[in-house]
C-alpha cells in the first residue's frame, strides 16, 4: 500500500479512463448500444475471469480466516445500512416514484465496477479476492432486496438470476480452486489473467458513458433535490464510518481497509435500472449515482487517507 498521493493519483488515472468515455460516447463514437456492449462484456467475461483467476491460489488457514471476517463485515454493514435507509425513506417527503430509488442509493453501492478498480490498485489481486469475498452476500441482496424495494412483490424476485449470475458463478468456481488441491494449467491461468485485467479499464470507460447519457437539465434539476445530498452523505461517509468498532477487534488491516473503502463506493447505477424496470423515478436514481460518483473523487481518497493515519499514526 502507497502513501495518500500515490493513491490520488491512482485514483486520478481511472477518473482518466472514466473521463475518456464521457468524451468518445458524447461524440458518438460509441452509439446507443455501446452501454449494454461493455456492461455484458464486464459482466459476463472479463470480471468472471479476474475473479476465477484471482482465487485460483492454493488454501490456507490465514486467508479463511480473512474471509470469516469480510462475511461477517459484509452481513454486518448491509444490514445496519438497510435498516438506515427504510428510517431515511419513512422520514423524506419524497413522492412515491422516488422513495423506493432514494432507499436503493444509500443501500447500494457500486461495488462491481469501481470497487474493484480501487481494490486492485491498493493490494492487486489479493484485493481483487478480498472484495469478491465481501460482494457475496452484496450480491444475493441486491437480486432480492434491490428488486423488491420497487416491485413490493416477492413474485419479481428469480432465484435463477440471483444463482446464476456470472458474480456469483464465478465466484463458486473460484471458492472450489480455493479449497480443492487443483490449481488451472498455466495456459488457462495466463488466459484469464490477460481477459480480467481488461475489467479495470473497461469498467470505468463504462461509468463514463453512463454519466454522459444524463442529460445535463436533469443533472440541474434533479440535482437541488436535499434528499440526493443525504443520500450521497450517508452513502459515501456515513456507512463506512459505522466499521469503526472494528478497529476494537484483531482484524487485519488490509480486512479492514477494502472493506470500509468498498462500503463507501458511490451509489449503484443498478438503481437506476431497476427504477426504470419496476415504476420509479430513473432520472432521480441517474442523477444520484452521478453525483456520488463525482463526490468520491474526494470521499475515497479521504478515507484512505483517514485509514492510514489509523494503521500508521
Amino acid at each position: 500500500m502507497g502513501s495518500t498521493n500515490t493513491f490520488m493519483l491512482e485514483m486520478l488515472v481511472l477518473y482518466g479512463i472514466a473521463l475518456l468515455g464521457y468524451i468518445l460516447k458524447k461524440v458518438r463514437v460509441f452509439n446507443q448500444h455501446a452501454d449494454e456492449v461493455f456492461t455484458t462484456l464486464v459482466l459476463y467475461i472479463t470480471l468472471p475471469a479476474l475473479i476465477i483467476f484471482s482465487l485460483n491460489i492454493s488454501f490456507s488457514s490465514h486467508l479463511l480466516s480473512e474471509f470469516i471476517w469480510l462475511i461477517w463485515m459484509s452481513i454486518y454493514i448491509l444490514t445496519i445500512s438497510c435498516i438506515l435507509a427504510y428510517w431515511l425513506r419513512k422520514k423524506s417527503t419524497l413522492i412515491h416514484e422516488q422513495k423506493p430509488v432514494y432507499e436503493g442509493l444509500i443501500i447500494f453501492g457500486n461495488q462491481g465496477f469501481i470497487g474493484f478498480a480501487v481494490s486492485f490498485i491498493l493490494l492487486g489481486e489479493q484485493g481483487i479476492i478480498y472484495v469478491t469475498i465481501f460482494n457475496l452476500c452484496y450480491l444475493v441482496l441486491i437480486w432480492t432486496y434491490g428488486i423488491y424495494l420497487f416491485s413490493r412483490s416477492k413474485a419479481m424476485i428469480s432465484w435463477k438470476n440471483i444463482f446464476l449470475n456470472p458474480g456469483i458463478v464465478s465466484t463458486v468456481l473460484g471458492m472450489l480452486l480455493f479449497f480443492l488441491p487443483i490449481t488451472l494449467p498455466n495456459v488457462i491461468a495466463t488466459g484469464l489473467e490477460s481477459i480480467g485485467k481488461m475489467t479495470i479499464p473497461l469498467s470505468m470507460m463504462m461509468i463514463g458513458m453512463l454519466v454522459a447519457n444524463i442529460k445535463w437539465n436533469d443533472f440541474k434539476t434533479i440535482g437541488k433535490n436535499k434528499y440526493l445530498w443525504i443520500s450521497a452523505f450517508f452513502r459515501l461517509l456515513v456507512i463506512p464510518c459505522l466499521f469503526i468498532p472494528f478497529l476494537l477487534l484483531p482484524i487485519p488491516f488490509p480486512v479492514f481497509l477494502i472493506a470500509v473503502l468498498i462500503a463507501g463506493m458511490p451509489a449503484a447505477p443498478t438503481i437506476a435500472l431497476y427504477a426504470q424496470k419496476y415504476g420509479g423515478d430513473s432520472a432521480f436514481g441517474a442523477v444520484g449515482s452521478l453525483l456520488t460518483t463525482i463526490l468520491c473523487l474526494v470521499t475515497v481518497p479521504l478515507l484512505y487517507a483517514l485509514l492510514k493515519l489509523i494503521a500508521f499514526p
